[in-house]
């Protein structure tokens, strides 16, 4: 018997714009009139249309595409930061996997975003408070999560800290006072405060120096052994991707368009898209 995904998306759709009787209800994926991803009738924005995933426990799933592809439209929606149009999404950390986390309260969307999923932003801003201290911001996760524990949560941004290799004697530091990759790194480590199934990791080397990429890469590597934790990464560069993917998917103009194991998407492209990420990368 197959596994049973940690996490299933199917049919995520989200659209900025009333939508029109041509792309809206009753349209398909395949027959809506679409300009890439906008609507050629009434200039609505199809971000995501009909976005379907599944993954399994320890895994990394990579998503590549170009800029506007979609990619963190889909990771921004997992993580309750914008709503869906329609769609469902499934976690086993959650109703056991029967309920949609779009259907959840408020108050069930929070514990699920402190306690079954973390979050690393593309830019550290929007996932770090810049003027809290390092092991502040991963306290306040854990707070978040209803621990009042102060020694508990010491113990516990010490050993996130040191994980992701910043030392220890800067944790009452601010993040503003970091570097980029630092930044990341403190991101990560708030992230993983709580012990989440599912890491949603957004475009995290993107802008930082290729050395420090590197860096960063190296670090996921490492906390997905050692945590043994299931990964949403999703970058525009296939370098990154085949580095730390198990599978890929591969989007444009808001749609899947190839998936597949790394290897297969890199040895055997299919669509035309593909076919020309994979050269660029040779």
């Amino acid at each position: 018997m197959r596994e049973t995904p940690i996490l299933s998306v199917n049919n995520l759709v989200v659209r900025h714009g009333g939508g029109c009787p041509q792309c809206g209800a009753g349209a398909t994926a395949l027959n809506r009139p679409l300009e890439k991803n906008r609507c050629a009738i009434c200039k609505s924005v199809w971000a995501a249309n009909d976005i379907s995933l599944d993954v399994y426990s320890g895994e990394v799933l990579g998503i590549v595409g170009e800029s506007g592809s979609g990619k963190t439209t889909l990771m921004r929606a997992l993580y309750f930061d914008i709503p869906p149009t329609s769609g469902a999404a499934f976690m086993q950390g959650y109703k056991a996997g029967k309920q949609s986390i779009w259907d959840a309260s408020a108050a069930e969307q929070r514990m699920i975003k402190n306690n079954i999923m973390g979050m690393v932003y593309q830019n550290p801003v929007m996932g770090l408070r810049m003027n809290y201290s390092a092991a502040s911001n991963i306290a306040e996760k854990i707070i978040a999560a209803g621990s009042r524990n102060a020694g508990q949560m010491t113990i516990r941004a010490t050993e996130l800290l040191e994980a992701v290799e910043i030392q220890t004697s800067r944790m009452g530091e601010a993040p503003k006072n970091f570097s980029g990759g630092m930044q990341q790194r403190v991101q990560i480590s708030k992230a993983l405060a709580n012990n989440p199934s599912l890491l949603l990791l957004d475009e995290v080397t993107t802008g930082l120096d290729l050395s420090v990429q590197a860096k960063v890469l190296d670090l996921i590597r490492k906390i997905k052994a050692k945590y043994g934790i299931s990964i949403l990464l999703v970058s525009h560069d296939l370098a990154v991707i085949r580095m730390l993917a198990d599978r890929t998917i591969v989007m444009l103009d808001g749609k899947i368009i190839e998936s597949g194991l790394t290897d297969q998407i890199l040895e055997d492209p299919q669509h035309a898209y593909t076919q020309q990420l994979v050269h660029s990368l040779i």
